[in-house]
């Protein structure tokens, strides 16, 4: 899964993109909004963490632009606007949910797991290629029936080979989806 985490404040931003990498995200991170603009059009973002107020374009006309297309990425919006008309201007505006500062990372996550599930309901979380099992959801897999221990990257990576099987899958392929924009792909 790919997120990008827009958020001038660059400490919260760092935190925010480092614990995602944790749980095995590949995350991009933009300070602006023109940059989170730019970044979404060269990249698939499965999810944007998203701030209001932002320098430059503002977080609720980013949401607008992102969701402008029906294949737009989740929106989550993150920020320090609590009032009651903040709030549903972020949701009318396409935000698939909305998360006041400050918050617990712990909240964060399973406010990211539940939005993704969302999409993986629609498209099917149960991945399945011969005896391989992959549940998207409850992040599972099993090979003939034992399960498997991975780490989030080789989640990541099975995911991605489930989801395009007998298809010949390129590097850049791979870099581009299972891998954030600062990773070293040389390193194990």
């Amino acid at each position: 899964m790919r997120v990008l985490v827009v958020e001038d404040e660059t400490d919260l931003a760092d935190a925010v993109a480092r614990g995602l990498r944790n749980e095995g995200y590949a995350v991009d991170v933009a300070y602006e909004g023109n940059e989170a603009l730019e970044k979404a059009t060269i990249n698939a973002y499965d999810l944007v963490c998203l701030d209001l107020n932002l320098p430059g374009v503002d977080g609720l006309e980013v949401c607008r632009r992102l969701k402008a297309t029906d294949e737009g990425p989740r929106v989550l919006m993150l920020t320090a606007r609590d009032a009651l008309d903040d709030r549903v201007a972020g949701l009318d505006r396409g935000a698939d949910d909305y998360l006041v500062k400050p918050f617990e990372f712990a909240e964060l996550s399973a406010r990211i797991r539940a939005l993704l599930r969302r999409d993986a309901g629609r498209s099917g979380s149960v991945l399945e290629v011969g005896d391989l099992v992959l549940d998207t959801a409850r992040h599972e897999a099993s090979r003939a029936g034992r399960d498997l221990n991975l780490t989030p990257k080789e989640f990541a990576l099975l995911r991605y080979f489930m989801s395009h099987p007998g298809e010949v899958l390129s590097a850049e392929d791979l870099l581009e989806h299972v891998w954030d924009e600062h990773a070293d792909p040389f390193t194990n």
